[in-house]
């Protein structure tokens, strides 16, 4: 029995795979979903915090304030975690890290505000504001 050029060549596979030009797509679909579920997820906490803060202002408890800044807490830990680092990049200036700046913002907001519900003669008026300025803050880290 002879084996012949003809025999060997029908062995080889006859489909190749283009070079990671799908693979490469493929991830770029998969990053592009990610960002936005992560986003969609950040922007439900935010609500989730609103709502919490509306509900600290009208019954003024420390239950509420413990809820708020659990929150709070579980929002900045979400985004150190996920979404930060991909907008990391653009937020440095001149003077270093600008979100560190607002982390210690959001920080003394806290502060505040346990101070201002401790203290029950301020107006509410006084908590929405300050709530308020947690919340944007807040919204300044993931935009």
């Amino acid at each position: 029995m002879k084996i012949t050029n003809e025999i060997q060549t029908k062995t080889e596979p006859k489909y190749t795979r283009p070079a990671n030009t799908d693979n490469q797509s493929f991830n770029r679909m998969v990053q592009s979903h990610t960002q936005s579920l992560k986003q969609q997820e950040l922007q439900q906490l935010i609500q989730n915090i609103t709502v919490q803060g509306n509900k600290l202002s009208r019954y003024r408890s420390f239950r509420e304030l413990a809820k708020f800044k659990r929150m709070v807490k579980d929002f900045l830990q979400e985004t150190v975690n996920n979404g930060y680092s991909m907008q990391n990049s653009h937020s440095f200036g001149l003077n270093g890290n600008r979100n560190l700046t607002i982390f210690k913002q959001v920080d003394e907001k806290l502060i505040e505000l346990t101070e201002e519900i401790m203290n029950q003669e301020k107006k509410t008026v006084d908590i929405l504001g300050i709530i308020g300025e947690i919340k944007g803050l807040l919204i300044n880290i993931y935009t």
